[in-house]
């Protein structure tokens, strides 16, 4: 399986405390990889690496086979990475289809257009985008009247305008109901299946990364403890202690 995404030595520290100390990981192309840990493990520093809107101490970055870690987070996402937030990143006055259509003309201008040039391009390619994610009939209706699962769903609709071919997502099921999260998540598995994306993305719900991670990756304390798949994850000791061990139901892996 051919990389998208190598990390080696990667290293970054905050006034002398190390967030990111020496983590080296890949991801495949088409691969689903869930990165947990306790808060404060260094997940999301990692995910900012990556992203861009960090620069590492030390350590390299390889996406697609090229080195990026100079490049900004625009540069990346012309590569073909796409990111999602915990909370998530719409522009909640807009309604869901000039919320897409914006990401849309972004994506087509590398540049910021204003709100009524950028709602009247790309209408046909924004429904299309909103009807894969389940939302056709939610289109004119502003973000801020939308449930917050719909609202998550909004962001990745977004994050699919530019056609990834890599997407990093922090924690795409907080604040959401058991009863929004199964279907995101499902929603992310078709595509990926589909279109061969591949997805890095962090989760506190252990349910979720039991049953969508294809391996698994843990940190604790800027460190990466442990590698795998879900039941290797499930059965090391280390894991448990450092982590799992708060966890008091471990589903069984699909």
């Amino acid at each position: 399986m051919t990389d998208c995404l190598q990390v080696a030595e990667l290293h970054k520290t905050f006034g002398g405390v190390a967030a990111v100390d020496g983590v080296s990981l890949s991801v495949g192309n088409g691969e689903t990889v869930a990165v947990i840990g306790p808060n404060g493990a260094g997940k999301s520093t990692l995910f900012n690496l990556i992203g861009g809107q960090l620069r590492a101490d030390a350590g390299s970055i390889s996406l697609f086979g090229r080195q990026v870690g100079r490049y900004s987070p625009q540069k990346r996402f012309r590569l073909g990475l796409a990111r999602t937030f915990q909370m998530a990143e719409i522009f909640a006055s807009m309604t869901a289809l000039e919320n897409v259509q914006t990401a849309l003309t972004i994506h087509a201008r590398q540049e910021f257009s204003l709100r009524p040039l950028a709602t009247t391009l790309f209408r046909s390619e924004a429904e299309a985008l909103l009807e894969r994610c389940g939302l056709s009939d939610l289109g004119g209706k502003p973000v801020a009247d939308l449930a917050y699962g719909d609202v998550k769903r909004v962001e990745l609709a977004m994050a699919l305008s530019s056609g990834p071919k890599f997407m990093l997502m922090d924690e795409p099921t907080a604040g959401m109901t058991a009863d929004e999260k199964i279907p995101l998540m499902d929603l992310v598995r078709r595509i990926g299946d589909d279109t061969g994306m591949a997805v890095l993305f962090t989760e506190h719900d252990m349910g979720m990364v039991f049953a969508y991670a294809d391996r698994i990756a843990v940190l604790a304390r800027g460190r990466l403890i442990a590698e795998g798949s879900v039941n290797e994850i499930r059965a090391d000791p280390q894991v448990r202690n450092s982590y799992l061990g708060s966890v008091s139901l471990l589903p069984e892996a699909r």
